[in-house]
């Protein structure tokens, strides 16, 4: 499909993009979220709010993060020259603190007593559970099971911190439950708690407010990159699941329609028909959790159980706006399968130093694919969004004796 134009103000008053996004929720709680709606569009109108957050920013998380020419990688590839935006260096080791800190301060400005999210790898979970101590708020945190037991690390993080995690035990007990959960228990008090929905999902205003929050990293990465190199890249990759750090980075670039957008979806064990998260190369417009997007269902319309190597794009859905620049045209969505994940986690952290989450790697691994059909005059800019400290545990013992890792030796 050939790019058209990106619309001004997306979305529009009513949260779509397009035919996406929206609220599909029950009337009563409705109301609750036309209250965040309003809250978060006074909120955006108040300096303070961005001078308190720009400062945690700089002061508490770090920022602006870095950019890093990989000079390895390009080199042991060829073509283009690749630049990673360095998120994984944030408090918290992920992009995710960026919304997080929003959110916790909106949260605070309400009068709300507790935040409450889901989380799949875990570092949602951490930035939440980090921005509500900082803000003095209470922390439930639902994860599935398996995740839970996958992601060890990032779970005594959270209880550390002093978040609830609560284990969600239905389904295949991993993130698309963790979200069943966490709504549940959002219903039944959503007076006193905010859902500090953890990506570009859920019913408007979050997959505006999580992208506007992310943004930040876009703004950075253009400057960064221009004075590095005196142009803008050719190609911006990122990871997908539910596509908060895409849209971040995306956001910056997509008016500039000489510059390529890659978004990398997880293919998982590489079939077609299940054993994947790949929801806008698969997927169909449906709703789940009070949106609607591309969607992987089943025949009668539910959710598919969907999997992936990295717990935070093990997800059926994917952001409204991401659907949106699908069917515009704007955004190239490929796919990465487990095992080029885990080669490109053990290879960046061999030839660069850099040891990347499994979400990330799926970005890498499909920027060194693109970067050797480009020429050398290309730059290709990926989204490192978080870093691998969390999935050591899991890649050594499932996949270290592959690459000459022995955890006992």
């Amino acid at each position: 499909m050939a790019i058209a134009d990106y619309p001004e103000n997306m979305p529009d008053q009513k949260g779509f993009f397009g035919e996406y996004g929206g609220s599909f929720i029950p009337e009563q709680l409705q109301v609750i979220i036309d209250e965040i709606t309003a809250a978060y569009i006074e909120m955006k109108q108040d300096e303070s709010f961005w001078n308190e957050l720009h400062y945690l920013y700089k002061h508490y998380v770090g920022r602006p993060s870095p950019v890093f020419h990989a000079k390895n990688l390009s080199s042991k590839y060829g073509g283009a020259q690749i630049y990673f935006k360095r998120e994984d260096l944030n408090h918290t080791g992920a992009h995710k603190i960026n919304h997080c800190l929003g959110e916790a301060l909106l949260a605070k400005k309400m009068g709300k007593k507790k935040l409450i999210a889901e989380t799949g790898a875990g570092q949602h979970g951490v930035a939440l559970a980090t921005a509500a101590a900082l803000t003095g708020l209470e922390c439930d945190i639902y994860m599935g099971e398996v995740d839970i037991k996958k992601e060890s690390p990032n779970v005594l993080r959270m209880k550390v911190l002093g978040a609830r995690v609560i284990p969600a035990t239905h389904g295949r007990k991993t993130l698309k439950e963790a979200v069943d959960a966490a709504f549940e228990a959002y219903v039944k008090d959503p007076v006193n708690q905010l859902y500090a929905i953890g990506s570009v999902v859920g019913p408007h205003p979050f997959p505006m407010l999580v992208r506007d929050f992310q943004s930040v990293v876009g703004r950075e990465a253009r400057a960064q990159i221009l004075e590095m190199t005196g142009k803008l890249p050719s190609s911006v990759v990122a990871c997908v699941g539910g596509g908060s750090n895409a849209m971040g980075i995306f956001s910056a670039f997509i008016k500039d329609k000489d510059v390529e957008l890659y978004g990398v979806e997880p293919a998982g064990r590489g079939t077609a028909d299940g054993d994947h998260a790949a929801t806008i190369t698969y997927g169909k417009p449906g709703i789940i959790h009070g949106f609607k997007c591309y969607l992987l269902q089943e025949a009668n319309g539910d959710p598919m159980e969907v999997y992936s190597i990295a717990s935070g794009l093990d997800y059926p859905g994917v952001g409204p706006e991401h659907s949106f620049l699908k069917d515009n045209g704007r955004v190239n969505y490929q796919s990465i399968n487990d095992k080029e994940a885990v080669k490109m986690f053990f290879e960046l952290s061999r030839v660069e130093g850099l040891i990347p989450a499994l979400e990330s790697s799926h970005a890498a691994a499909y920027a060194v694919k693109l970067a050797e059909k480009k020429s050398k005059d290309d730059v290709i800019l990926v989204n490192l969004s978080g870093r691998g400290d969390k999935d050591l545990d899991f890649v050594v013992e499932n996949y270290g004796k592959e690459y000459g890792v022995d955890k006992l030796g």
